[in-house]
C-alpha cells in the first residue's frame, strides 16, 4: 500500500505529498474548536505522534511543510526525531480553517446554542462558513496553489504536508469531487495519513486512510 513512499524514487518520477494532520490537542480532548487558536498537544497526541515519527522514519522524506501554528509544530518536532532532521517550512498558508465566532466553543455549547445557524451552514457545503470565520471554499482557494506550487519546486520528491483537519479535507474533497455534504459517504478518517502524488504537475489522489499499526502491506 506505501510503494509511493519508497526509498528510490528517481528524478522525473511521481513527486509524492504525503497530508498528516497534527496530533490531538488538549483542546480536541475537550471538543473545543480550535480554528486559528492553538492549545498543546495532550500526552495521547504526543504519543499519537511518536507512532508517526516511527512509521515515516521507515521511508525516504525529502522535506516537511508545515502549518505555522504552535500544535502543528509540537508535532513536526517530535517527527523529525525520526527523520533525521529533514528540512522544514512553516507557512501561515497552512494554517487552520477560520472558525471567527465560533473558536473557543465547545461542540456541545455550539449545538445548544447556535444550532439552527450551525446546521445551515452545515448545508452549504463549500460555503460553509463561521460567522466572522472562513469558507470551506476560501480554504482550499489558499492551499492548493501552495501545493502546486510545492510540486514544481519539488520536483521527483516526497514531501511530508503537516497541518489540520480543515486543510486535509478541503484538500482531499476538491481532488475527489465531494461537495462537502452530510448525506456523502465517509471519505477519510482521522489522523491517518493520505497520499496525493504529481506527474506533470497534475495532482491527483494516492492511498488515503494509511495508519501506522496496519503494517506495510
Amino acid at each position: 500500500m506505501h510503494t509511493l513512499l519508497n526509498h528510490n524514487n528517481p528524478p522525473g518520477k511521481e513527486t509524492v505529498l504525503a497530508l498528516l494532520r497534527h496530533g490531538k490537542t488538549l483542546w480536541n480532548e475537550e471538543k473545543r474548536i480550535q480554528g486559528r487558536h492553538d492549545s498543546a498537544l495532550s500526552s495521547g497526541g504526543i504519543a499519537q505522534v511518536h507512532e508517526w515519527g516511527k512509521f515515516l522514519g521507515q521511508y525516504k522524506i525529502d522535506r516537511i511543510i508545515s502549518s505555522d501554528l504552535g500544535r502543528v509544530k509540537e508535532t513536526v518536532a517530535i517527527v523529525q526525531e525520526y527523520l533525521q532532521n529533514v528540512p522544514v517550512e512553516y507557512t501561515s498558508i497552512l494554517r487552520e480553517q477560520s472558525w471567527g465566532d465560533w473558536e473557543g466553543m465547545t461542540f456541545p455549547e455550539l449545538h445548544a446554542h447556535h444550532k439552527e445557524a450551525l446546521n445551515k451552514q452545515i448545508q452549504s457545503g463549500w460555503d460553509f462558513c463561521p460567522p466572522g470565520g472562513e469558507s470551506r471554499r476560501e480554504v482550499l482557494q489558499r492551499t492548493l496553489p501552495l501545493l502546486q506550487k510545492t510540486i514544481q519546486r519539488f520536483q521527483g520528491e516526497q514531501v511530508l504536508v503537516v497541518s489540520h483537519e480543515g486543510i486535509v479535507k478541503s484538500i482531499l474533497y476538491h481532488l475527489a469531487g465531494r461537495a462537502f455534504m452530510p448525506e456523502e459517504k465517509k471519505l477519510i478518517q482521522k489522523r491517518q495519513l493520505h497520499l496525493l502524488y504529481a506527474r506533470q504537475g497534475e495532482l491527483t489522489l494516492g492511498p488515503l486512510n494509511i495508519f501506522p499499526a496496519a503494517g506495510d502491506r
